[in-house]
């Protein structure tokens, strides 16, 4: 009797490899995933079934994994993506190396066939580890069902921890289906990954000494402002120090686009001010950003008469495009807290304060006005009747810079865009996740016409759920950027870069049950937009805006920052 009473004991213990997982994933606190079901992860679906878990069905996994970056990107929290072998794992790959360029941590579970017949080519399998090694963080593949809390852990805390990215779980189908004993639970012991986070005190008093001998500072303020949660500290250093900031594209919402300490973004399609600044100044202050080609252009000419301090977690990204001088590796907020406490003597720049006030108000963002809707004036029409308080989402061209241009963010992570990928399709299906990540605020979907009709079947997923996103689509009937590029530099040779057969996007919404509208005029534009931007639902918004209109200011491939072109005269 006491041999039977201990083996239905042991029996009721042993539980399989997708309710570790589950149970793994309810411990990290996850509250949403995002997958797509198929044969290699049918025993995880299983158990899925009765999870409390939010599950949102993408209709192609590229959305699903876009949506989880959008998710991320506005909560912090990382998204969490399921998707089959074979074709499912590799169509989530862009979204993978989006978001290593990024830095959004993600928890990506690929499913895989049988271990026994890994290797062999069986149906739908693919080397996902050897496919995902350059674009992730870390990637595992299970191979004993006792390690998958471990891994899950690990994978968590390596997504989120240091300088955010994705990881990747490849998952046999047979160790999800097969059981074990329950595992004890393990503390992370990872002796080969110990991110740095508080800075070199030295080396930030060394910054803060230079900045009190400073004539001509600037701040230049990236996305690892924003992943630090260090808005507010930011703020505070540059009002203690009185020094004007600069944001790069990702920065964006990391300081307040209406203070007077702000000069813009900087950049290929970035305003005057802020390119002079990064040109002229003898001290440049780099936080959490990683000076990518489009901020810098011919690096010969990049902050030429400037110390460069490069505040930044991942010590490879210091002195790797630009030579720095005064190197902080460290998390961004544990730095700006450093410096605050030093409370060194602000620099004496009052020419230098004079000589940015006077380039803002001479060198304006500006457009022509004409009969035809201007994509800059919609865009400006959405900032003003949102207050300025929306989550904008963009997909990637000529509406992303209009949108970086002309919505001025006054908050952190109301801010979702593709930069270092540029990946189109993002847009839509990343707002789904902007959404849920907070589904009080006013997400606005900013697209183009190109990019929408990559990820339009992710409007199903926006009606399922009744998300009340505002879907604004930059409609040129073009492939705006490459046009645009095709008119400056290949003699307006437009090689397949127009679309002039397109659906009617209207009636489109319409058969998923969405409200829709055609907008061709500014006097229509201000009557919808007052209708439907704070109604509770989704609404598609097909603004006609004009098709030769390109973004400006501009600086070409292989010229300097100070070289922009399209500049107010």
């Amino acid at each position: 009797m006491e041999a039977a009473l201990k083996e239905t004991k042991a029996k009721t213990s042993e539980v399989s490899g997708a309710d570790l997982l589950l149970k793994a994933l309810e411990k990290e606190n996850v509250e949403v995933i995002f997958g797509y079901p198929g044969g290699a992860v049918l025993p995880i679906y299983d158990k899925l079934y009765d999870s409390k878990i939010l599950h949102v069905l993408p209709r192609h996994e590229q959305g699903g994994i876009h949506a989880a970056e959008g998710y991320a990107r506005v909560s912090g929290k990382p998204g969490v993506v399921i998707a089959t072998s074979g074709p499912g794992a590799t169509n989530i790959i862009t979204g993978i190396a989006d978001a290593m360029m990024d830095s959004l941590p993600l928890v990506v579970f690929t499913g895989q066939v049988a271990t026994g017949v890994i290797g062999t080519d069986a149906f739908q399998e693919a080397d996902i580890l050897g496919i995902t090694t350059p674009i992730t963080k870390y990637n595992y593949q299970i191979r004993d069902i006792k390690d998958i809390p471990r891994i899950i852990k690990e994978a968590f805390y390596i997504a989120t921890s240091g300088r955010p990215g994705p990881v990747v779980i490849d998952f046999p189908k047979d160790l999800a289906a097969g059981v074990s004993a329950e595992p004890a639970e393990e503390e992370i012991h990872l002796p080969g990954y110990q991110p740095t986070t508080e800075p070199n005190f030295l080396q930030v008093r060394k910054l803060s000494e230079a900045v009190s001998r400073a004539k001509r500072p600037v701040i230049l303020a990236g996305a690892g402002v924003l992943h630090a949660k260090a808005s507010r500290l930011l703020k505070e250093y540059a009002e203690q120090q009185n020094l004007h900031v600069v944001h790069t594209l990702l920065g964006l919402g990391g300081f307040p686009a209406n203070h007077e300490l702000f000069l813009g973004m900087a950049g290929m399609h970035g305003c005057f001010t802020a390119n002079m600044a990064l040109y002229n100044c003898d001290l440049l202050i780099n936080i959490g950003a990683r000076f990518d080609d489009r901020l810098t252009g011919n690096l010969k000419h990049f902050a030429p008469k400037a110390t460069v301090a490069h505040i930044d977690i991942d010590p490879a990204e210091i002195g790797k495009n630009v030579p720095t001088q005064i190197p902080v590796v460290g998390d961004a907020g544990e730095a700006l807290g450093q410096l605050l406490r030093l409370g060194a003597s602000p620099p004496q720049q009052e020419e230098w304060a004079g000589t940015l006030a006077a380039w803002k108000k001479e060198f304006p963002y500006h457009y022509e006005t004409s009969e035809l809707l201007k994509p800059q004036k919609v865009m400006e029409l959405l900032y003003e009747k949102t207050a300025g308080e929306a989550i904008v989402v963009t997909d990637v061209g000529q509406h992303q810079m209009w949108a970086a241009q002309y919505y001025q963010l006054q908050h952190a992570d109301r801010w979702v865009t593709s930069g270092g990928l540029g990946t189109m399709g993002f847009g839509l299906p990343a707002s789904i996740g902007a959404q849920l990540a907070d589904p009080t605020a006013c997400v606005v979907a900013v697209l183009g016409d190109g990019g929408f009709q990559m990820s339009t079947q992710e409007l199903a997923v926006i009606a399922e759920f009744q998300l009340p996103i505002k879907i604004a689509i930059f409609n040129n009937k073009a492939l705006g950027m490459v046009r645009q590029w095709q008119e400056i530099f290949y003699k307006e040779r437009y090689s397949h870069s127009k679309n002039p057969v397109q659906p009617s996007f209207v009636k489109l919404a319409e058969a998923y049950g969405i409200k829709g509208f055609e907008i061709n005029t500014e006097t229509e534009a201000h009557l919808v937009l007052n209708e439907v931007l704070h109604d509770k639902e989704p609404v598609l918004l097909d603004f006609r805006v004009d098709g030769a209109e390109n973004v400006y200011p501009m600086i070409a491939p292989g010229k300097g920052i100070h070289e922009m072109v399209g500049v107010k005269k």
